[in-house]
């Protein structure tokens, strides 16, 4: 278990209410208390129980409590009552979604940073993925022609294609293959490195979007649905080749994951409690890094910068600011 902004319960155990303070009691019946007024978030990969007592602190600390399943991959969300929700700015989103040529936009605007942070993964990479890197410039640049939101998908899911095509190339002899991505279930190691990290990333954006006006339900490049949160969905576009992909290959080619960090059950991989908790720990650390922001002259966190990105949506949709999405300039 980690400390400080998120806290992640690996163990199966029970999290419970006493008075005004959070305990985890583990299997063995060793209790530990949660600093709550500390907590923005808790992720629950262990099998825990837990009552509505605790939902009810939860919900006045204004804290999250995201489950996942018996593999580490997402499942839900318990999201407290939102406090900042606004309804001038719930009535603008959904116009947005209403009108297809605004809709339209901003699916437009999530696939070109989507696809910027594609091709700079693979710039990095120099002569080996230019061929690769000149093919999704051209596909991209097809964009401008699409008329419509399946159209747009089409396009990006080209890009996509291709940017998997080019893995190989960032591999670097570690005994991790791939041959091209799959999931529900995924079939191999990098696969289900790559599902956990974006389950990861999508409720970090989650977290991030419920500080602010907008309603995470409803989404532009992603169709709106009752079973998830959408939005998310497409911010996540964004941030998942920025921040998910070059840390798995990172840890992968510094050998810090390795093969014996998963497990295979009836052909599903997924990554160990030892697997995830080494994942979490540099997704953690990279969410505190800061960079130099060019438009407000100081140091912001990769994890503020989601948040920086909803916002500018909320400038584009009451009409204060067109959106331009973040794109990595360095």
């Amino acid at each position: 278990m980690s400390s400080g902004r998120d806290v992640f319960i690996f163990s199966a155990g029970k999290l419970h209410r006493k008075n005004n303070t959070l305990y985890f009691v583990n299997e063995e019946g060793k209790s530990q208390p949660l600093p709550v007024e500390q907590t923005e978030n808790i992720h629950l990969l262990g099998n825990v129980d837990f009552n509505s007592s605790l939902l009810h602190i939860l919900t006045q600390h204004q804290v999250r409590l995201h489950v996942y399943n018996h593999y580490g991959y997402y499942d839900g969300t318990y999201y407290p009552r939102n406090s900042t929700i606004s309804g001038y700015n719930v009535v603008q989103q959904s116009s947005h979604y209403l009108n297809p040529a605004k809709r339209l936009f901003l699916a437009k605007a999530f696939i070109q940073s989507g696809v910027h942070h594609m091709v700079r993964n693979l710039r990095k990479q120099g002569e080996a993925t230019k061929p690769y890197v000149d093919t999704m410039v051209s596909r991209v640049a097809l964009l401008d022609a699409a008329t419509g939101i399946p159209q747009a998908m089409g396009v990006e899911g080209q890009c996509r294609q291709v940017y998997y095509e080019a893995f190989p190339f960032l591999l670097k002899n570690t005994g991790f293959e791939w041959s091209g991505r799959n999931k529900r279930p995924p079939k191999d190691p990098l696969n289900a490195m790559i599902s956990f990290g974006n389950g990861v990333m999508y409720t970090t954006i989650l977290s991030e979007v419920y500080k602010t006006a907008l309603d995470p339900a409803i989404s532009y490049l992603h169709e709106p649905s009752s079973k998830r949160f959408s939005l998310c969905l497409d911010i996540a576009e964004i941030f998942k080749p920025l921040l998910i992909d070059p840390l798995v290959f990172t840890l992968v080619n510094n050998r810090r994951i390795q093969p014996k960090h998963f497990r295979n059950e009836d052909g599903m991989y997924f990554l160990s409690e030892e697997g995830r908790k080494i994942f979490l720990t540099d997704f953690e650390a990279k969410m505190k890094e800061t960079i130099k922001h060019r438009k407000l002259g100081r140091q912001v966190s990769y994890r503020y910068l989601i948040r920086l990105e909803a916002y500018k949506l909320i400038k584009h949709m009451i009409g204060d600011e067109i959106y331009k999405p973040f794109k990595a300039w360095w």
